[in-house]
């Protein structure tokens, strides 16, 4: 017996968004279709403005990457590409210091396809600017779906290549490039075995970040060559920083439970940054022997803390913050 099946049939975008500011926008900037278009790019995003003052000019719509604290630029139009939206891309983007650029647009011309091409190979892997058509289908008389198509996007292999140059010229001690190496397995592994946390793009440094579903709180893999060790963390970075740790101490013993073991609490008084840590011990990132093993416990343990903790950092209120009696504020 065969299925009935029905058929795909696209529906105009105009017919569902009349206006780009009015309709586009404001739906693009709502929670569940910016994280669409984040999984799109394989980016976890967070709305902090819509219609953003840049000079005389206002760009769409402003995001935090929620894993590396950075800007991400969203621009949009119901058209196909033009010019003008070409250079707002790269005016909003340099008056905003973003550091990822996304242009959604009905339909991308060639040469936009290649001018965004081009600014990805001829900037540093710091930036990345990614093209994105929008459509709408539906089955039937089903309402309308959004689909994005990645019509453009950073040569992430290319550039963790030329990095790896770079940083090969520039360390003597050889650390940073070790590090690369280090993220880069780490990453592969973590996009085999998947998981709540999502890989990012490998660096030459000590630090990766990713995401914990909230700006100003993030998840942190962390190594040392020298002295040694292995560790993961909850970075909290806000201006509320110490509130909000306290507010999470508060319930130390069921965070804990709920991870699975004990957890370092570093409220670090003359810094920002807060921590909730827990390090792998005996273990050295220079031991390209043991990085299956380090490499295994640190997605289990960064899975484990986005587990424990990704909930309370969506939710958290500074105002419910109620400090002990003789504790200055």
């Amino acid at each position: 017996m065969n299925p009935q099946l029905g058929r795909l049939a696209k529906v105009e975008i105009r017919d569902i968004w009349k206006s780009e500011p009015g309709d586009f926008t404001p739906w693009l900037a709502s929670d569940e279709n910016i994280a669409l278009l984040g999984e799109t790019i394989g980016l976890d995003l967070e709305v902090e403005a819509q219609e953003k003052n840049v000079g005389p000019f206002r760009a769409d719509i402003l995001c935090k990457d929620t894993a590396s604290q950075s800007w991400v630029l969203v621009e949009n139009q119901l058209e196909r590409t033009d010019h003008i939206h070409l250079g707002q891309v790269v005016t909003y983007a340099a008056g905003l210091q973003a550091a990822t650029i996304v242009w959604v647009a009905a339909r991308f011309t060639d040469e936009h396809r290649a001018a965004l091409d081009w600014l990805n190979e001829i900037t540093s892997d710091e930036f990345s600017f990614f093209g994105l058509e929008v459509e709408l289908w539906k089955i039937g008389d089903s309402m309308a779906a959004p689909k994005f198509n990645v019509v453009c996007q950073p040569n992430d292999w290319s550039r963790n290549v030329s990095s790896a140059a770079r940083t090969a010229g520039r360390s003597s001690s050889g650390n940073s490039q070790i590090m690369l190496e280090y993220w880069t397995a780490s990453q592969e592994l973590m996009q085999k075995r998947g998981g709540a946390v999502r890989p990012t793009k490998p660096q030459d440094g000590g630090y990766m970040n990713f995401s914990l579903g909230k700006s100003g709180i993030w998840l942190n893999g962390h190594i040392r060559v020298n002295p040694p060790s292995v560790s993961v963390m909850v970075t909290i970075g806000t201006d509320d920083s110490l509130v909000l740790f306290k507010l999470l101490e508060k319930d130390r013993t069921e965070y804990e439970a709920r991870f699975g073991g004990p957890l370092e609490w570093l409220e670090r008084p003359s810094r920002k940054q807060k921590l909730i840590k827990v390090e792998l011990p005996g273990a050295d990132p220079a031991n390209r022997e043991d990085w299956p093993r380090q490499h295994a416990w640190i997605h289990e343990k960064l899975n484990a803390l986005h587990a424990t903790f990704s909930s309370a950092a969506r939710t958290l209120d500074p105002a419910d913050y109620e400090p002990d009696e003789g504790i200055a504020e």
